[in-house]
């Protein structure tokens, strides 16, 4: 079952994958790739079509994609509201997710105003053909030195995920001396789960290949996915694996991933499907976004990980740390210890972490808003995740645990309200 996720789930998770695309675009075909050797290759003198990142667009330029972004977007909201038809559940967590938006939004125009008019922010980098082929980038106020690099993809039940929403992710650890790529890819219905997959490889290829012009270490990469985020980027790194591990030609390499997060995330798709339906997000559309109940497995990275058949490819993962919430009901916490024991069992470097009583957003919220939203005191998850990131860099470290504690931009009551309400 891994061979055949490592033939159909990103056949063309990278540039080299696909000729004909490749030849259209310089970002697809990148100045290094990895041999099956695991050496870096240089493409020929007869093939220069490689160019430094572009200059930052126009306001005008941003503004025009905002808008086709937007239009895209609605009508997509459009053709989705079809699929959906008239349910209880999901109009109850619809209404549900308005409300909440509304409390969290004194935060959400903080960000806003960062996201838009930051010097530090690079918007809609294109790493792709795709209309929703771009990453935003967040970079360190100090970039005389190579950082290391956070690429992370964004969650939202493969409907409505955005790289906007990893803003706030991007600002803290910036602060904290981390370039960060927030990959954006195609929903549903727009794509279906092989195009999102295919989405996140190829912004992943972009970062590894072109990250150093930004100021970034293409060999300190960290890989991050946060809810249906966490398992399309599950699925990015086992098929990366199986196609390492039959020496296939690739457009990055896995080596230059240094660790995987993923956070909330859920691993198996086969005792998730009917949570989901319970929940609002019906069968009917679970499966149209997987192809399908016979692909529920192929697309289960727990279920590829306890393939015998794939037990060349595990040696090749990264080291993998899965962060979960016990009070999460959206994807419950054994979704993450069932992906850790069968990683550990096939011999992966894996490490499962658990908050008590923390929800599927409460962990996103911790790194919001810089202290537990219920509770107050230390971020837990942010300490996590900078202790791994920075691990052997005693400068860093220290800079880290002398800096300024960051300023609370929702108040308490609004944010347990929001708590009470999360449709999530």
């Amino acid at each position: 079952m891994g061979s055949d996720l490592g033939r159909r789930a990103t056949a063309g998770s990278g540039a080299g994958t696909d000729s004909s695309a490749a030849g259209d675009s310089d970002l697809e075909r990148p100045f290094l790739w990895w041999g099956s050797s695991g050496s870096l290759r240089r493409r020929g003198s007869g093939d220069l079509s490689f160019k430094p990142p572009p200059r930052r667009q126009s306001f005008r330029q941003e503004m025009g994609h905002a808008a086709a972004e937007t239009y895209l977007i609605t009508r997509l909201t459009i053709i989705l509201l079809q699929y959906l038809g008239v349910g209880y559940r999901w109009i109850s967590r619809f209404l549900a997710l308005g409300f909440y938006a509304v409390l969290l939004m004194p935060g959400f125009i903080q960000v806003g105003y960062y996201y838009f008019f930051s010097k530090h922010v690079r918007r809609s980098v294109i790493y792709g053909e795709q209309p929703r082929n771009r990453l935003d980038l967040y970079l360190p106020l100090d970039t005389s030195t190579p950082k290391p690099v956070v690429a992370f993809v964004t969650g939202g039940a493969w409907i409505i995920g955005y790289k906007a929403w990893g803003a706030l992710l991007g600002k803290r650890l910036a602060e904290r001396d981390v370039i960060v790529a927030c990959i954006d890819y195609r929903n549903f219905p727009q794509g279906t789960i092989s195009d999102m997959i295919k989405d996140a490889s190829q912004g992943i290829s972009y970062i590894c290949n072109n990250v150093a012009s930004y100021g970034g270490d293409p060999n300190r990469i960290h890989l991050m996915g946060q809810s249906a985020g966490a398992h399309i980027a599950a699925c990015v790194l086992l098929d990366q694996a199986v196609k390492q591990s039959k020496g296939e030609k690739t457009t990055w390499s896995l080596s230059q991933i240094k660790t995987y997060f993923g956070l909330s995330g859920g691993y198996n798709l086969l005792k998730l499907v009917d949570h989901f339906h319970n929940r609002g997000l019906y069968r009917r559309i679970f499966l149209s976004i997987m192809e399908g109940e016979e692909s529920l497995r192929l697309f289960s990275p727990e279920l590829t990980a306890r393939d015998k058949s794939v037990e060349p490819a595990i040696s090749y993962l990264p080291q993998i740390i899965l962060f979960h919430g016990t009070g999460d009901y959206s994807i419950p916490s054994i979704a993450s210890e069932d992906f850790a024991n069968a990683l550990k069992s096939a011999g992966a470097q894996a490490r499962l972490v658990l908050y008590e009583g923390k929800t599927h957003t409460d962990l996103f919220l911790q790194i919001i808003c810089k202290q537990d939203p219920l509770r107050g005191g230390r971020d837990e998850l942010l300490e996590d995740i900078i202790s791994v990131i920075h691990a052997g860099d005693a400068v860093a470290l220290a800079k880290h645990a002398t800096a300024p504690q960051a300023r609370r931009l929702v108040p308490e009551w609004q944010l347990k309200l929001a708590h009470e309400i999360s449709p999530f």
